[in-house]
């Protein structure tokens, strides 16, 4: 080998090689606790293990959010954790259809037939519906039936309910709902709508957040762990359905994830702090799932 043959092959060992390193620190996401400091993966599940309620807010079309939920999911069931899995997802009127999914009697094409999923069904929730179902677990369809909160929102908030049957009100949290106009989720819902927003809009918002908390609380036992999913919005900032089960169970111990998207992930930004106990930050290039 000639001098110059061997200088071209060093040339090429040290540029694959920064290549290599290159490619190795090029992270998807970085996990950050409340406070905006970098937090450790195992630190958080061992945190979460010790939780009665764990609220994962997702933005709905994450990739990355999706997938950390079914890791969450496992890694906290290896720990031989009684769990019992819910969703925003399902309607609490599609809950029969859920059970028999879980027990085979179903298989998801009869499942879409007898219930309306959403589009992102098979890439980003059917995945934790099976987790379920192979681990012999509760999965609670938590959210009120969406033609209800339409009716809070365009029919005269709360009240529409005084129309539903004894049947449908076991799909709804109890009445009276209480409500808080000025939790930070539902002022910032106010004011992102402007001139189009109205106290009903943001009712129905929280009557979704009221049936969800309500319907964990129905399905939570001592020395269980409730890991529900959510849209990150429904869980921000420690309202919505944190807000609603503190209200019933002051003590309950609940820990909420959220998803936040940044151009650099390596620094938390100031707006994107306090958010929730542990923050997901996804770098903002990362494909969608629709």
């Amino acid at each position: 080998m000639t001098s110059k043959t061997a200088f071209r092959l060093i040339i090429m060992i040290v540029f694959c090689a920064n290549q290599l390193s290159f490619s190795q620190h090029k992270q998807a996401y970085q996990l950050y606790n409340s406070n905006g400091e970098k937090f450790d993966y195992k630190k958080m599940i061992d945190s979460l293990a010790a939780a009665d309620v764990v609220l994962f807010g997702e933005f709905h079309n994450s990739a990355v959010a999706h997938w950390l939920q079914i890791e969450v999911t496992k890694d906290l069931h290896q720990n031989n954790l009684n769990m019992v899995l819910g969703a925003e997802m399902f309607e609490a009127d599609q809950q029969p259809a859920v059970n028999a999914y879980l027990s085979k009697e179903l298989n998801e094409k009869q499942l879409r037939d007898s219930i309306k999923l959403w589009p992102n069904f098979k890439t980003d929730y059917k995945p934790l519906l099976d987790f379920a179902q192979q681990n012999k677990l509760d999965f609670i369809a938590t959210n009120i039936p969406r033609r209800f909160a339409n009716d809070v929102y365009k029919k005269g908030g709360f009240s529409s309910l005084d129309r539903l049957t004894p049947k449908q009100l076991k799909w709804v949290a109890p009445r009276p709902i209480k409500f808080d106009p000025e939790l930070p989720g539902y002022k910032a819902m106010l004011e992102m709508m402007g001139d189009h927003a109205s106290i009903d809009m943001v009712k129905a918002q929280a009557i979704k957040d009221a049936t969800m908390a309500h319907f964990i609380l129905e399905n939570t036992q001592i020395n269980q762990i409730f890991l529900h999913f959510n849209g990150s919005y429904h869980s921000n900032n420690f309202d919505g359905i944190y807000w609603y089960l503190k209200q019933h169970q002051p003590e309950m111990n609940i820990l909420t994830i959220t998803t936040v998207e940044q151009a650099n992930i390596n620094q938390l930004d100031a707006e994107n702090k306090q958010l929730a106990n542990f923050i997901i930050c996804v770098d903002e290039d990362v494909t969608k799932t629709y």
